[in-house]
């Protein structure tokens, strides 16, 4: 019988797939939020701050499963630590958390940050699951739609990705949570690797958009390791169902 589950960053982009997935499959589920809700649909909503500390152990205590998927971009090693400290005093039995592919290769900010988070979950005590996910289709339509705005769009040169569906993401997320601890499982990608600007040129034709782009050169290491294909995994790789033109039809048609 699957017991509480809290859920940080559940009004999230992924944390609103997961949430009714968990509920479907008979889950007590507890949502942690900065901001009071009423509890509705099988959810109880409580308030507290990840960032902060406040509210935390109260959230969750009487817990068996955290689904730590709150994030951005500052602070999540501080908020994971303050979660997994309250979880490990709370005894809950198992911890599950979403990270990024390459989240210890790439030297941005967000990536070492994940990596640091990453670190602090598997120390903290608390059996534990991580899972590695691509880039969501729902950020590339971000990004592509805000380069769009530019009457010339730079296109880093040899830059390639291979975003995933936050709903194959969230399904998978939902399967570790109800099975035992494992570590850090499989990376989860889609099932396509683009080229960036193939993925421009799609929503250009998709919205009817014309722009030229002009290829330019991602300079410095981090330039060099997207190009070489450090953002992307294969060996051992799971697949999502859900590509990137599907994606794209469902919100821009």
């Amino acid at each position: 019988m699957v017991g509480t589950v809290l859920v940080t960053g559940g009004t999230g982009t992924l944390g609103r797939q997961v949430v009714p997935l968990l509920v479907g499959a008979g889950a007590k589920v507890r949502l942690l939020s900065r901001k009071a809700h009423e509890s509705a649909d099988g959810v109880e909503y409580v308030v507290g701050d990840l960032l902060q500390g406040d509210g935390v152990a109260a959230a969750v205590a009487g817990a068996e499963v955290v689904l730590h998927l709150a994030g951005g971009p500052k602070g999540d090693d501080v908020a994971t630590g303050h979660l997994t400290d309250a979880a490990a005093r709370a005894g809950v039995r198992h911890l599950v958390f979403i990270s990024v592919i390459a989240a210890d290769k790439i030297p941005l900010g967000y990536y070492q940050t994940k990596t640091a988070a990453e670190q602090i979950v598997a120390t903290s005590g608390v059996p534990w699951t991580t899972l590695r996910a691509a880039q969501f289709h729902d950020l590339a339509l971000t990004a592509v739609r805000m380069l769009a705005k530019l009457p010339v769009v730079p296109v880093p040169r040899g830059v390639r990705l291979q975003p995933v569906d936050a709903r194959d993401v969230a399904a998978r997320l939902v399967e570790l949570a109800l099975a035992e601890p494992a570590g850090l499982v499989p990376d989860l990608a889609g099932p396509t690797v683009y080229e960036l600007a193939e993925v421009l040129r799609d929503y250009l034709r998709a919205s009817g958009k014309r722009r030229l782009l002009l290829q330019v050169r991602w300079p410095g290491k981090t330039g060099k390791l997207y190009r070489a294909g450090a953002n992307l995994t294969f060996d051992g790789t799971q697949l999502g169902q859900r590509t990137w033109e599907q994606f794209l039809t469902e919100q821009v048609g």
